[in-house]
């Protein structure tokens, strides 16, 4: 049947090595090994690369569009009863995540040519980039649980990588580690509810998973763990309360890696728990957490959002929040919807972040309160702004509205309080966006924005192209078939939900913005003003919690081999060394004596065997 298919598909196996390949392109100029030319040359072959990823995604969605989803199994490892094979999933659900992918990876590629012109390891940062993708696409691609882990790790290094690029700051090289160690807790739960489940299932298949959690149970306990493992590294790779605090420490790499980890990287770890959704009906308190967590991240990240003064912090909170409305609608059983919210999301942030890397790039600032007037000097990065905004707040007919739209209409008769969730949501982003418009493009200009110039052409093309694609999402929607019309919604559902953007912009109208100073002076908004600012002091309570009881564990057990078990060793030791002071004196160097004395031992012995078994 295999070979009955077309080349393209065939050959789709090759996709997420196009971006392997880009990296190991990349060496001989990350290493030094070739000089003359610049590094330069590696970008191009990252380019080229991920363009042919781009075109050979698009004939095999075509293809796929004609004959239906196929399946690729590949065998890779095969000993005694262990097989362990590769699996391609090739949907449309899998191949449209696939492009979303490798267009954001290329836009963000030609993007950061520019924005890192002068950067000396610009080679070291393509190879990144391109370690970054192949794991992407693997990811959304991979029909097997744990090659989907797999490539989750990877994923984890690369967001090591490239959050420490500038590795000569203290501050980046705290933040990688920081957000390495936090996406790991959630890889390391998932891993063993994959250990659990390939024991008890027998296979880790998604589709054989799905089959083997309809026909068995299992124990309620252990049904919640694995359930509670599976959400836990969609929760670490989609920055969910309590492991969000990598997202903000990772705003210290690079903003092109910022335009790919907010919009595509969170996209796939939500992919993921896509794909394990069957999995959690074995588990009614997995879903439970689900919910809670996601309605915190929603409405936590929405609030975190709007006390932020860094410009790419007040941008990166927003992900939390959407994120968790798409966790949010997967516990409710809602996948289209979450697919819908994921698209339209990962293009109007991957433009969001393209503005926002124009402006540092342009003004070599980030902080709110020293920007201002930017306007009328960079008109083409404020019109992104203006379009990754709208986007994002549910404005008529742009992408979120329809996700937003379909969700409310659908939880408002069963499930009020969710519908409430993501209505509250919408406003608090329109109103961190208004803020960070108005502080960032209006009013007069401050002594860093006065002579900032729009930036080069490498920069502005693909910002203007995913503006274009932003506003274009509607049509892009229409020709999916199960998207409905205006028409579907009722006048109730339109009418809150353009209420609570409107909402949002008024406030973030109204708002009074401090110039020079981030802090308000009346105490009570003041402490309000921190609380929300510092993330309702979430690192702190970690520190005095779990951070305290490792080291208080750690301090412990330290104290205990220092005393008990190094001082054990240390008396057997001396008591060693006084019988050896004490025998030595009774060795006189003969070997006959020797040889006498052992032959009298075994005579000696053996005689006392042969009493003994008499």
């Amino acid at each position: 049947m295999a070979d009955t298919l077309p080349l393209s598909i065939q050959l789709s196996w090759l996709i997420p090595l196009y971006g392997f390949a880009g990296m190991v392109l990349s060496v001989p100029w990350a290493a030094g090994w070739v000089k003359r030319n610049g590094p330069r040359p590696a970008a191009y072959l990252n380019l080229l690369v991920t363009l042919l990823s781009v075109i050979h995604g698009t004939v095999v969605l075509r293809a796929v569009l004609a004959l239906g989803p196929q399946h690729l199994d590949i065998g890779w490892f095969a000993a005694a009863d262990l097989d362990l094979r590769i699996g391609f999933d090739l949907s449309l659900t899998n191949l449209a995540a696939l492009e979303l992918v490798t267009v954001m990876s290329l836009v963000g590629q030609v993007f950061a040519l520019g924005y890192l012109d002068k950067e000396w390891s610009l080679a070291r940062f393509y190879g990144l980039v391109g370690f970054f993708e192949g794991a992407m696409a693997g990811v959304v691609l991979s029909s097997n649980l744990f090659m989907s882990y797999f490539l989750l790790e990877m994923l984890t290094l690369s967001t090591y990588l490239l959050v420490g690029f500038w590795y000569a700051q203290p501050l980046v090289v705290t933040a990688a580690r920081d957000a390495f160690l936090t996406k790991r807790v959630g890889d390391v739960l998932l891993l063993m509810s994959v250990v659990a489940l390939s024991a008890w299932a027998g296979s880790l298949e998604f589709n054989d998973l799905y089959a083997w959690s309809a026909n068995n149970s299992l124990p309620g306990l252990g049904a919640t763990l694995i359930g509670l493992g599976l959400i836990a590294g969609p929760m670490g790779k989609c920055a969910q309360f309590p492991m969000h605090l990598w997202l903000d420490e990772a705003m210290e790499g690079p903003n092109p890696a910022s335009i790919l980890r907010n919009s595509v990287v969170v996209t796939c770890g939500a992919v993921v728990l896509l794909k394990v959704m069957p999995l959690l009906r074995i588990s009614p308190v997995a879903i439970d957490v689900l919910l809670v967590v996601g309605t915190i991240s929603a409405v936590g990240g929405a609030l975190v959002s709007i006390a932020q003064v860094d410009l790419k912090r007040a941008c990166s909170y927003s992900t939390t929040s959407y994120l968790g409305l798409v966790f949010v609608a997967i516990a409710l059983q809602q996948p289209f919807i979450a697919l819908l919210l994921l698209f339209s999301h990962a293009v109007a942030k991957a433009v969001l972040f393209m503005s926002v890397g124009s402006i540092i790039a342009t003004t070599n600032c980030q902080d709110l309160t020293e920007l201002g007037g930017l306007a009328p000097r960079m008109p083409a990065t404020t019109t992104a702004f203006l379009a990754g905004a709208a986007g994002l707040t549910g404005l008529l007919p742009l992408g979120c509205f329809w996700s937003f739209g379909l969700m409310v209409e659908g939880l408002t008769p069963r499930a009020p309080f969710f519908a409430a969730v993501v209505l509250l949501t919408n406003g608090l982003s329109a109103l961190n966006l208004t803020r960070v418009y108005r502080q960032v493009f209006l009013g007069s200009a401050h002594p860093k924005t006065r002579r900032a110039p729009e930036v080069n052409w490498l920069m502005a093309l693909p910002m203007v192209s995913v503006s274009v694609l932003v506003l274009l999402t509607p049509l892009v929607m229409a020709r999916i078939d199960r998207v409905p019309g205006i028409g579907a919604f009722s006048a109730t559902t339109t009418l809150m939900l353009l209420a609570s953007g409107a909402a949002g912009v008024l406030a973030g109208s109204l708002l009074p913005l401090a110039a020079f100073g981030s802090r308000s002076l009346p105490q009570p908004v003041r402490t309000l003003q921190d609380l929300l600012a510092f993330d309702f002091y979430t690192d702190r309570i970690y520190r005095a919690t779990i951070v305290a009881f490792v080291a208080g564990m750690a301090r412990i057990t330290d104290g205990f081999d220092q005393l008990v078990v190094n001082g054990l060793v240390n008396r057997i030791a001396d008591v060693s060394m006084g019988s050896a002071q004490s025998l030595k004196l009774g060795v006189s160097g003969r070997l006959q004596t020797y040889v006498f004395t052992m032959a009298v031992a075994i005579v000696l012995l053996v005689g006392s065997l042969a009493w003994l078994g008499g």
